[in-house]
């Protein structure tokens, strides 16, 4: 658990997050509490984990996503060092679309 991040207004914010039900909810709540950027932000940081996760290289990542190398390697590196929660949901999806993996 992350101490720099927790406290009752984030608990607040994942309790919530939790709550919804589908994608038409998600939509709606991330697009009214997140500017479109920030959503973006965060759609293109799993697209690189899940293609690190499948071996592409820094370079194949760049070209398709158009992350930074600075994105991809900092993504990288909480793949391999931080709170496993890339490698948790990662797993999750994976699990849910019976091991294909999603293009």
């Amino acid at each position: 658990m992350n101490t720099k991040i927790r406290d009752k207004w984030t608990d607040g914010l994942f309790e919530a997050i939790l709550l919804l039900e589908n994608l038409e909810e998600c939509y709606n709540f991330f697009e009214d509490i997140c500017t479109v950027a920030e959503i973006k932000a965060m759609a293109q940081r799993l697209e690189v984990a899940k293609m690190l996760k499948q071996g592409y290289t820094y370079i194949d990542i760049a070209q398709k996503t158009g992350a930074s190398t600075a994105t991809i390697r900092r993504v990288n590196r909480c793949l391999m060092y931080g709170a496993d929660g890339y490698r948790t949901i990662l797993e999750k999806l994976e699990k849910r679309s019976g091991g294909k993996a999603e293009e």
